[in-house]
């Protein structure tokens, strides 16, 4: 059951959860990757999910510009939440938060009519050579710096199990494992053909949710940034779940059935998530999942409405907010606190961003290249998570 914030709302985390303590006590610290002392192994893991990845996106944002991402020990991330990962753990999130809402609502990225020309419906190809190239390029050269390594799911199509793969040795073979983690049956015909020459597909096809992993390796500690909202998960198969089983068993003979398996278990888990956000369990390990609030609107896989992606932005950066900061989360819903966009010039002229001197969010890079503190007014990258000076009360038109 949810716990009760101060306000005798229900709560829907519990704010002295272990990972929530470990995290804020790494951060007064100052621990850095590879330097701890306190016995923890935390893991980041990142949900993606098509254009649902802007909202794990903008938790990643605020866990940047709050002070979390030494925190952690390995960052997981599968499909989008495994470009997210790449980004976050190059710096400066706020950056590509806006690839969702900039640069991804295009027919070049998702065009349904294309697959009655037998192409795929999903513009992986503008997504990978275009935007993360050209517009707002990754910088491969600092995830491989990484103090913090980052690891990506596929799914080996031929031996039916998901291969976790990390230890990159180079741009093209870590570009290479986001492409195909992200390669979505259906949306995208096929498989990709790796170097090692295994046929590989979308990292979530048999393992649904990314926490899993981390337990698998070991990890004491799992803060997981879900893209769906916290409500009881469905029983039974839709029809699109049992026309993906078809596909894939045409495509490798048992990864259908494997593929429905897999979303047995993710509904198994997503039970147990619900009910460990409130009442943590050491065995196999704390886990928190962080998700959209159950009276907020779930967002389309396949969503392009600019309006919706950034209001979807806003309000999980608001969620991380109240999770890592303490503060309880029906101050979202009254609208007494909301993550406000704070707009800034960037000169891209010579290929690489930087933004112009001037008042800057904590945490944030000058166009000098200095990284200096903000005032307390909690302006950020996103926005200010600003609060009314009345308090908690609802705003007129604000939903009880």
């Amino acid at each position: 059951m949810p716990t009760s914030d101060v306000d005798g709302a229900s709560e829907h985390w519990d704010p002295a959860h272990p990972v929530l303590e470990v995290l804020r006590a790494r951060r007064a610290s100052g621990s850095r990757p590879g330097q701890r002392d306190d016995g923890a192994k935390v893991a980041l893991a990142v949900e993606g999910g098509g254009m649902r990845g802007v909202i794990s996106a903008a938790m990643l944002t605020e866990l940047e510009d709050y002070g979390f991402k030494d925190a952690f020990d390995v960052v997981y991330g599968c499909s989008s939440g495994g470009i997210n990962g790449a980004y976050f753990l190059a710096g400066e999130t706020w950056y590509p938060l806006s690839i969702y809402y900039d640069d991804l609502t295009t027919k070049k990225f998702v065009d349904f009519s294309r697959a009655l020309r037998r192409l795929p419906i999903l513009g992986l190809d503008y997504a990978f050579d275009h935007v993360m190239e050209r517009v707002k390029p990754l910088d491969y050269e600092a995830v491989l710096r990484s103090e913090i390594p980052l690891a990506i799911p596929i799914t080996d199509v031929d031996a039916l199990q998901t291969v976790v793969l990390r230890d990159f040795a180079s741009r093209s073979e870590l570009k290479e494992a986001l492409r195909a983690s992200a390669w979505l049956p259906i949306a995208v015909p096929g498989t990709v053909q790796m170097a090692d020459g295994r046929r590989a597909v979308d990292g979530g096809v048999l393992t649904a949710l990314p926490f899993r992993l981390a337990i698998n390796d070991g990890c004491t500690h799992v803060l997981s940034l879900s893209t769906r909202p916290m409500r009881e998960p469905s029983d039974g198969f839709t029809l699109m779940h049992r026309y993906t089983r078809a596909h894939l068993e045409r495509m490798s003979r048992g990864l259908g059935d494997g593929y429905l398996a897999a979303i047995i278990q993710k509904h198994s888990d997503q039970a147990w998530l619900h009910r460990t956000r409130t009442a943590p369990e050491a065995d196999p390990a704390y886990v928190l999942d962080l998700a959209p609030l159950p009276w907020m609107t779930e967002l389309k896989r396949h969503e392009l409405r600019h309006h919706q992606l950034l209001e979807n932005a806003r309000t999980a950066y608001g969620i991380a907010f109240c999770a890592t900061e303490g503060r309880p989360s029906v101050q979202l819903r009254r609208s007494s606190i909301r993550a406000m966009p704070k707009l800034t010039m960037v000169d891209t002229t010579d290929g690489q961003p930087q933004r112009f001197a001037g008042s800057t969010p904590r945490g944030v890079t000058h166009s000098d290249g200095v990284r200096r503190p903000a005032p307390d007014t909690a302006e950020r990258s996103l926005g200010a998570t600003a609060e009314r000076p009345s308090g908690d009360q609802p705003a007129p038109d604000a939903p009880a």
